[in-house]
């Protein structure tokens, strides 16, 4: 199960948008900012239904 969310980019604030696969549980991984290059942190917590997606800087 795929769904979209914008994020900010926590260091330039560029919006962006992620696509999540649900299916794979609670995730992290890391892409860098489209625009700044710089690295982000995306958490995601689901239970295959309902889903929360943060992002954070490397180093917080």
């Amino acid at each position: 199960m795929l769904e979209t969310d914008r994020y900010q980019c926590p260091y330039c604030g560029e919006s962006g948008e992620a696509v999540l696969d649900l299916s794979g549980g609670d995730q992290q991984y890391i892409e860098d900012c489209a625009v700044c290059c710089r690295p982000i942190v995306f958490m995601l917590q689901t239970d295959g239904l309902e889903w929360m997606l943060e992002v954070h800087r490397e180093n917080e």
